[in-house]
C-alpha cells in the first residue's frame, strides 16, 4: 500500500510517495520470531604472554642500555682498553642516537650485542673488567 506525504526539509516542501512494506510478500521487516540466531560461541582463553627475557644482574663494570632501541654501531673492540666516559657503541631509538659510555677505566671482557640488536632497558651490552 502506498501514502502520499509532504515532507518539508530547510523551508523547502516535497511530496513524497512511501510504500508500506509490512504486509504482503515484499516483506521487509521478518515477522517477530521467524528468524533463529544462533548463539555466538564462548570466548577463548587468552594467550598466555611469552615469558619476558631474564635481565642479566649488572656489575660495576657492565655498560646497560639506558633505553629501548637498536644498536647503531659498536666502538670497541674485547681486550680493548676503554677509560671511564669513552664512547663503548650507539643506541639508536626514535631517529635519535644515544651513545652509551664506559662506566670506568678498564679492558672490554665480553661484548653481548650484535649491530643491528633490539635492546631493552637495562640490558647489558657491554662487560668492562
Amino acid at each position: 500500500m502506498e501514502r502520499r506525504f509532504r515532507v518539508t526539509v530547510d523551508g523547502k516542501a516535497y511530496d513524497v510517495t512511501v510504500e508500506d512494506l509490512s504486509e504482503g510478500r515484499n516483506l521487509l521487516y521478518p515477522q517477530p520470531g521467524s528468524m533463529t540466531v544462533p548463539s555466538p560461541a564462548p570466548p577463548r582463553p587468552a594467550a598466555a604472554p611469552a615469558p619476558a627475557r631474564a635481565a642479566a644482574v649488572a656489575g660495576a663494570g657492565d655498560v646497560v642500555a639506558t633505553l629501548g632501541g637498536v644498536v647503531e654501531s659498536i666502538n670497541v673492540t674485547m681486550g680493548q682498553a676503554v677509560n671511564a666516559g669513552d664512547k663503548v657503541l650507539v643506541l639508536e631509538a626514535m631517529k635519535m642516537n644515544s651513545p652509551m659510555v664506559a662506566p670506568c677505566a678498564g679492558v672490554v671482557s665480553s661484548i653481548a650485542v650484535k649491530v643491528g640488536d633490539a635492546v631493552e632497558p637495562g640490558q647489558v651490552l657491554v662487560t668492562i673488567a
